[in-house]
Parts: structure tokens; sequence; C-alpha cells
């Protein structure tokens, strides 16, 4: 017969202990993350370890238990957990759902007393039992049959407590620990205990009269008259401390064990948890292949595949499909073409319709209109064959993201299927995944992508209509559309990176890596492998005796984070932490960038993911532009082999200041940061000003700092946690300075609560120009999702106002250059940022025009400001 086990999990302090040995992780819609996955790694490991045949996560049902009926402070001293942390409690609980482990909390109870209650039965009925907790309180429970792994410095490197390793690190038995407990108290629980007395006096103590109630009974054989007395003004203290630590054994737990069996996770709910959290890299540790979408009977269709292109294949109006494989469509190759029109249903091989002028012709043509899936990817495609894309007077894709920006577009069938079109079917399912993907022949082929073709005719007016509902088909027409085609031509322009200057700086990168190294090593007293983090581990925390805040499973924790609490401790650590910024400078942007140079035209040809961000803000892939690091000088050198293209021209670049605090202020209509901006004052330091009611002379470069730090986290939902972390400041001083903000600017207060009612009426926030955003947590029970839905609130209107102004700047800069005949390109938009390439002739034209388009862009209560400068190279415009 199988053994049983019981694998009992303390599921608060798991997640506490997740939620502070990693740094903050956020998925793509802003959720932090770092709890769940510290929390789903822990999961791993006992699952893989243990392999239990029953689990149950335990947790505390509320604040209120029966020991405040004892004594009302107990834990009366812990802080309010972080927004950042309690947000995640309701993944964690989903991730248990989706692994099919039972969780469970009961009223007045903590669980503590659940895992306690538990343990004590499933030993009377035969299991092994191994409790985890990150918490030393529930050693007490360990038996010759229970097990008690406490987390150490992480999540995942566990001290096994079995009564033997209790009586080698205390000299006591598990059931000591409660009587330690009584003496010493626990400044964690706020649990008094007799002051004075600490550990090692409580140890001392027990090891003579075994229990607390012998020791009370005999105090006057203990040695030490101010310690006597101490046990005998604090001994109801002792003893209420000693029933405040003891785990409840016998509990109402409503728990039948044969009902927590664990019979394995269930792998759809698992697959679809980590897709939405953005934990990739455990997706591929579940093995397998995500399941496929479900497919709906497919109708046939009648289509026609032409031997040759004639002009009677196209209509006045024509929905047309661009077919890649490739998501980097600037290398792809075309792989087929569909149309469908009232004449009838086409497809079109690539090897006759791309070398044909009568299809070059129509293309070219903007009196025939197509409508198409994914304007700028068709344009940019085309290109490649010399063929110009015109006419465009739809885009199925982008239509469908201003729609609900926050659902995840995979292929047409995804938009297809949301409107309950099914006479398509997924291109993951068509193709296949990874390295099963492959073109099935001509005719199966052929009808994939007429079906494609005929969805968007189904698809169209439906998505026309809601734009128009919503109030967004301005937005569409006006702003997105256009802006497709403007990101096409920078796209295909691209930008000039000199590989020679790039290789240069390699080289001496290189050099600076190996003086590093030798500097780190000669500290370190001996030559060492520094990107391995086992011995640099060995390093610093055995042979030169730094403070380890954290192991795993191969040794001490390297991480970022680790190294920068150890700053100030050993000169070592400023070295090793510039090692890794430079070697991820040359290896990420260095290396990187030299493998996506295009050896014909000698640039990179970035690519605008233009339906991805839920704020409307661009993104850029294939190289990412928009992320090369500026804060060390090295990084920012990088931007000097970014150069214009031909000879005796500069590159422009032109940045908004601010952008998003003016928006702020518009929207907000507070009469302080209205006067502030509209006097061209540093707001900043008019923050500063009136938070520490000092004159402007009187600010100090810290206050400005923390008035920066302010300025740009209130609006984004900032808790005093996330601001103590900022500044490195307590919780409580970061509560009293938002406390502070608030009141000198108490439009911004009023925006905030305003937005937040107009939001739970509505279900979504819009930006100036109607760009949406749904919030369907922001009615939510669950006061964790709630109050995120309610960050996000605050944040979309500032945050896609401003990425629309930068988008309608491109817009007006487009047409103004071509108005004025000028032959200044624009090359890239980088976050508040616009990069040209210019004549040096045209200097003092765009010295005027550009910041007068881009402060124009938008009229606002305040006015927008815009810097510019040029030079040889991108770092030089600066």
């Amino acid at each position: 017969m199988e053994k049983k086990k019981l694998v009992l999990i303390d599921g608060n302090s798991i997640a506490y202990r997740a939620f502070f040995a990693l740094p903050l992780l956020n998925n793509d819609k802003g959720i932090h993350t770092n709890a769940v996955y510290g929390f789903t790694t822990m999961l791993m490991k006992i699952l893989e370890d243990e392999k239990p045949t029953h689990m149950l996560v335990a947790f505390d049902a509320g604040k209120t238990t029966f020991r405040h009926k004892t004594f009302g402070e107990y834990k009366g001293g812990r802080q309010k957990t972080p927004p950042e942390l309690s947000e995640q409690f309701p993944f964690i609980r989903e991730l248990l759902d989706a692994y099919g482990i039972s969780r469970y909390e009961l009223e007045n109870y903590e669980a503590d007393d659940i895992i306690g209650t538990l343990s004590l039965t499933a030993e009377n009925d035969g299991f092994e039992v191994k409790v985890i907790s990150g918490d030393k309180d529930l050693t007490q429970l360990s038996s010759p049959i229970t097990t008690v792994g406490i987390t150490r410095k992480g999540i995942t490197d566990i001290e096994e407590y079995t009564p033997e390793h209790v009586a080698e690190k205390y000299g006591l038995t598990p059931n000591q620990i409660i009587d330690m407990k009584g003496l010493m108290g626990d400044q964690s629980d706020n649990i008094p205990g007799v002051p004075g007395v600490g550990e090692k006096t409580a140890i001392k103590l027990l090891k003579e009269f075994n229990t607390l109630e012998n020791l009370l009974e005999s105090i006057d054989q203990v040695s030490g008259n101010k310690l006597k007395e101490k046990l005998a003004e604090f001994k109801e203290q002792a003893i209420m401390s000693k029933e405040l630590a003891t785990i409840e054994r016998k509990a109402p737990v409503e728990v039948d064990l044969d009902a927590i069996a664990y019979e394995g996770f269930i792998r759809e709910k698992l697959i679809h948890l980590f897709k939405e959290l953005g934990f990739n890299s455990l997706l591929e540790k579940l093995g397998d292949e995500p399941l496929e979408m479900v497919e709906h009977e497919l109708e046939a269709i009648d289509f026609v595949i032409p031997d040759e292109i004639t002009e009677d294949i196209f209509a006045d109006t024509n929905y047309f499909y661009v077919e890649m494989l490739d998501d980097n469509y600037h290398y792809a190759d075309i792989i087929g073409l569909s149309i469908v029109n009232e004449k009838g249903h086409y497809y079109l091989p690539t090897d006759l319709a791309l070398k044909s002028d009568t299809f070059k012709k129509w293309a070219e043509d903007d009196q025939k209109k197509k409508i198409v899936y994914d304007a700028k990817r068709s344009e940019v495609s085309l290109r490649r064959y010399d063929i110009h894309l015109k006419g465009t007077a739809f885009d199925i894709l982008m239509a469908a993201y201003l729609i609900n920006p926050s659902e995840n577009i995979e292929d047409l069938a995804a938009i297809a299927k949301r409107y309950e079109i099914h006479n398509i079917q997924s291109d993951e399912s068509f193709y296949g995944k990874g390295a099963k993907r492959k073109i099935p022949e001509t005719d199966k082929l052929a009808e994939h992508l007429v079906r494609k073709s005929l969805a968007m005719s189904d698809l169209k007016e439906k998505l026309e209509d809601e734009l128009k509902e919503n109030e967004q088909y301005e937005l569409f027409k006006e702003l997105e559309m256009p802006l497709s085609l403007i990101l096409a031509d920078m796209e295909s322009t691209g930008i000039r990176v000199e590989r020679d200057r790039l290789q240069r700086m390699g080289k001496e990168l290189t050099e600076r890596l190996l003086e590093i190294e030798g500097k780190i090593c000669e500290l370190a007293g001996e030559k060492f492998n520094i990107n391995s983090p086992k011995q640099l581990g060995v390093i610093l925390f055995e042979k030169l005796g730094l403070h380890s805040f954290k192991k795993t499973k191969t040794g001490h924790s390297t991480s970022a984070d680790v190294l920068e609490k150890l700053a100030e401790d050993h000169e070592i650590i400023q070295f090793i932490l510039l090692y890794r910024q430079l070697g991820k400078l040359q290896s990420t942007y260095i290396e990187g960038l030299l493998k996506v140079i295009n050896p014909k035209t000698e640039k990179v040809h970035t690519r605008y993911q233009q339906t991805l961000t839920a704020t409307g803000r661009l993104s850029s892939i294939d190289p990412n532009l928009q992320n090369i690091p500026i804060r060390l000088e090295e990084g920012r050198r990088i931007r000097q082999a970014f150069v214009p293209s031909e000879k005796g021209w500069v590159i422009f670049a032109a940045d908004y200041s601010q952008i998003e605090l003016r928006v702020l202020a518009h929207i907000a209509d507070d009469e302080k940061l209205i006067d502030a901006f509209k006097h061209d004052m540093d707001i900043h330091t008019k923050t500063a000003m009136e938070v520490f009611h000092v004159d402007e002379d009187e600010v100090t470069s810290n206050m400005r700092r923390q008035a920066k730090a302010v300025n740009f986290g209130i609006v984004y939902g900032i808790s005093d946690y996330g601001l103590s972390q900022s500044l490195g400041i307590t919780r409580k001083e970061a509560g009293q300075f938002i406390d502070r903000y608030l009141h000198t600017y108490p439009g911004v207060k009023e925006y905030m609560d305003d937005i937040i009612h107009s939001a739970r009426q509505k279900g979504y926030v819009t930006t100036l120009m109607q760009r949406r955003r749904y919030l369907p947590e922001i009615t939510a029970r669950n006061f964790n999702l709630r109050s995120f839905a309610e960050r996000t609130a605050m944040n979309t209107p500032i945050q896609g106002t401003a990425a629309d102004i930068i988008k309608k700047a491109m817009i007006d800069m487009d047409e103004a250059l071509k108005d004025k005949g000028l032959k200044t390109r624009l090359l890239l938009q980088v976050h508040d940022e616009l990069i040209f390439e210019a004549p040096e002739e045209e200097m003092e034209v765009l010295k005027k025009l550009v910041p007068d388009v881009m402060e124009n862009a938008l009229e606002l209560k305040v006015p927008l400001k815009v810097d510019y400068a040029y030079g040889p190279t991108w770092f030089d415009a600066k």
C-alpha cells in the first residue's frame, strides 16, 4: 500500500517570503507578479521533492482571531500589507486551483491553527506530514512523523526541523518552543514575553526548569536577582504569551483528508494563467506543447486560383490579406495573397502576383480600396518587392485593438472568434507550432488565406459600427491609420549604424571588462569566474564574510538587489555591479546591434508595435531602440554609432519636457500645477517648495529628488510602500509625503477620486482623444483586484493622452515636412522624443518648425514644451 504523505503550506507566510525575496516584477498589464512567481517556483520544488499524495495550503481568514480576545494588541505592530503584494493574492489562489491543490481558511483562526489541526489528524491517521512555512513558530509541530520546513533567505532554501534538529539547534524539545516564546516573546507577532529575557536566557532557563510553569513555580531557585524580579513581575504576561504562541491543534477545521488528495495540475488552467502572468520560462517547464485552440467544423467555401493576374480580379473595394509566417516581416517572404470582393474569392500565388504589372498597378492605385489586416505589416512586406500599397481604407487589426486594447490578439481567428465568426482556423492549428510549423500544399494554403479575407469581410462592418458607437472612429481614421503608414516609412527607411564604430566600442568594452575583472580578483585575493553565481557567492559570503540575504538551490544569491544592499560593505561590490552592467551592454547592445544591421543598407530597421500596449504607447522590437541604456556613460556612447545616412546631414532630436505631468495638470485642472507650468517653473522644485513649505533657494537636491519621485509616482497609484522603496525612507514617512502632496494639489486628489468613480460607472476610462481601456475589475468584490484597477484608472488617461499627443505630432510633422518640401526624414520615436535626419542647410527651418508643430499637436490648459538638439550622431543630439 502506498505511503500517504500530506504537505501543508502556510500560504500567507510563503507569499510574504516570496514578495520580499524577489524584486518587483510586472506582467505586460502592469500587475505585480513577484510573489506569485516565487510561490510557483516553491510549489514546483515541493511537488518534485516531496511527491505528496495529499496537499493543502492554509491562509489567514482575517486580521482578528480568538487570540485577540486574550490580548487585543496581538500582531499589533505589523505594518499594513503592501498593495503590491495584496493584489497578488487572488492570483496565488488561482494558481493553487490550477495546480489542483486544496486551499482553506477559517474565520477567527490563523493558518497555523489549520496546519496544526490537520497535521495532528494526519499523524493519527498514519500519514507522513511535511509542513512548509517561513514562520519558526511552526517548529513546535515537529514530531517523529511531522517535519517542519522553514524557509531561510529566499523561499526554495528550506531548513528541515525534526525533533532532533530542534534539539541540536536549541537544546529543546518541539513543545518547549512554546515555552521559549512565552519567555522571550515574539516581536513580529507583538507577543510581549518577559522584558529583558532573550533567546539565550530563555533556553538556559528551560534546560534547567523544563517548562514555563515549572519555572514560574520555582522563581526562588533562579540565579540573578534582576531576572527573578522580572519573572515575578511579568509572570501573568509570560503565561499569556505562551498561550498566544501555542498553535491550536483542535480548531473546528472542516476538511476531510480524503478530499485533499493531490491528483496533479490542471494543464489548461495552468497554461492560461502562466500566459496571463507572463511566466514564459515556467511554461517551458510544464513540458509538452500547450493545447491547441478548439476548432469549430469549417463550412466549405469556393475560391479560384487564377492562372494569370488580370484586371477583372479586382473590384473597387477588396478584402486583401498578405501572409508571412515570420514575425519579422522586414526579412520574411510573402507566402500567399488572398482577395475577396463582389466578383469572387481569389488566392493569388506569390510567384504570379508579385511579378505582375497588373497586380502592382492595382496595389498602388489609391482609388481601389483595400481592407487589410495589419496595414503597416502589409505595406512594409510589399515594399520589399517594390510595390507600394495605397488605398488602404480599413485595418481590421487596428480596429479590434482600439475597441479593446487589453485583449490579446494572436491572429485574425482570435478577432473573428470574439464576434462569433467561426469559419476560420487559427494559424497555430493550421501551420503548427515550433519545430512542427510548416506550409501545407497550395490548395490548403489557398483555402486558409481565402477564409481570412472572408472573415475580414464579415468583420469590417461590425468593427466600424463599434468604433463609431464608442466615439473612436476619429481616433482610428485620423490618428492610428495615418500613423501606420508613417511608421511603415520609418521602418523601411531605418537608421544608419556604423558597424566599425560599434566594433571599436566592443573592443574598448572588452578591455575595460578585463581591467575590472582584474580589480575584482585582486580584491577577492584569487582568480575566479565572476559570471558564476556559485563561485561569486563563495568569494563574497564565505571568504569575505559578507552578509548573505538569501540562498538558492546552488548556493548564495548574488542577484542585483542582494549586491546593492551590500554596496557599502565592501569595495568589491561596486566593481561587480559595474562589471555586470558593462557585460550586458557588450552582449545585448553592442553584439546585439551588430547582428541586426542590414548588410545591404548598413541600417537597422526596428519594428514598431502599434497594437500592443493598453495605454497606446508604441513599443520597438528587433531591435528595441527605446531601451538603449543611457544612465551609464558607456551606454550613452552607443548612440554615437547612430549616424545620418547621407553626407552633410545631421541627426536632429526633439523631445517633450515632462509631458505626462503637463497632461495631469490639464486633466486635473489643478491651479497650482497649471500656474507652475505657465510660468515655466521647474515642477519638481515647485512641488518641493509646496510640500516642505520652503522658499525656492531653500530646496535641497534631496528635497527635489523626493518631490520628483512623488510627481511621477502619485498618479500611477504609488503606495506608501512603493514610495518608501523608491526613496529609501520608512513607509510612515512616505505616507505622510503622499498626504502632503495631495493636500498641496487638491485638483489632483479630486481627479483621482473622480476618475475612479467614472470608471466604476462606465467600466472603462478614456484619453482626451477617446482611446479606451476597459477595467472589469474596478467593481470587483476582491479588494486587491479592485485596487489595481483603480490605479490603472488613474494612470491610463495620463499616459494614454501623452501617447496620443506624440502620435499626433508625428502625423503633423510628416505633413509639415511634405508641405515645405523638406528632405528631412523622421527616423525614430523613443518615448517622448522624435529623431530625424536632415541636411545641415535645413537646420534653421527645423529649429523653429519642429518645436512649433510638436507644441501645437494638442491644445492644453498648460503649454507643451519641446527641447531640441542636433549633431553628427544621435549621441550629440542631446
